[in-house]
């Protein structure tokens, strides 16, 4: 049985007055929750924050982003030992936002995987289609194509130690929402993708939806035999209602 991992994604969101009322929101309402795991990936600047205010407690905390170096004369840029140095045990890797506005390419998303295996982090890999491609009829393609970038390079024992992530960028603050059953098709495939590979492997693989999951959608969500858990963006920036989110991934 594969263990439900709720992960906020806080984008380029917070203040450090703000963060420390919903971090402790947060933990205030995950404290006896214990039947699933839970984190936060912050934006760089609230890091230590993130690790003083979370560290010895049940919610992990993590980054949305690396630079693929070690070090060196990359002005503005964050290495993947920075984020070990902060406590840092997730990185959210290949982001729509990240593919779509700073154009990443799956090379690039790759790299970076690479980059935070190599640093001990655990990568949560993202994968998913525009509004275009779903009506084109090329989800599985585009999908498959994002995914092949690691299966080609590491293999599939590589995801055994990381995390997928789909997220359908059409119903990613658009008001446009999949259902359960699109939303579990496309895990399917992810799993059975995997499976291609290594059977054992994608039977483990925690693969998270990351389609503008709420407290109202959670629940039916996380019942589908594929889906195990969220990866959760506005809703992770209100204590209340992440919360009830970490709470229907205990059901």
């Amino acid at each position: 049985m594969r263990r439900k991992l709720v992960v906020g994604n806080w984008k380029m969101y917070g203040r450090l007055a703000g963060n420390q009322a919903l971090l402790q929101g947060i933990l205030d309402g995950v404290r006896q929750l214990h039947n699933a795991d839970y984190a936060v990936c912050v934006p760089y600047p609230y890091l230590a924050q993130a690790q003083s205010v979370l560290q010895g407690s049940n919610v992990a905390w993590g980054a949305q982003n690396l630079n693929p170096q070690e070090e060196g004369a990359f002005t503005g840029a964050v290495a993947p030992g920075m984020l070990v140095d902060f406590g840092c045990r997730y990185v959210i890797i290949g982001h729509s936002e990240r593919r779509g506005l700073f154009h990443e390419s799956n090379e690039m998303a790759a790299a970076k995987f690479e980059a935070a295996q190599r640093a001990g982090l655990t990568p949560i890999f993202c994968v998913g289609e525009t509004l275009i491609e779903r009506e084109s009829g090329v989800t599985e393609q585009v999908v498959a194509t994002q995914l092949d970038a690691v299966l080609t390079r590491f293999g599939a024992a590589a995801l055994s130690q990381a995390v997928i992530a789909y997220e359908p960028v059409w119903a990613i603050g658009t008001g446009k929402t999949a259902s359960p059953e699109q939303a579990q098709a496309v895990h399917a495939f992810i799993r059975g993708r995997v499976a291609m590979q290594d059977a054992q492997v994608a039977q483990g693989l925690c693969i998270l939806y990351g389609g503008s999951v709420k407290a109202a959608n959670a629940a039916e969500l996380f019942g589908m035999p594929d889906i195990d858990g969220g990866l959760i963006g506005g809703a992770s920036l209100v204590a209340d209602d992440f919360v009830a989110i970490c709470r229907a991934a205990q059901k």
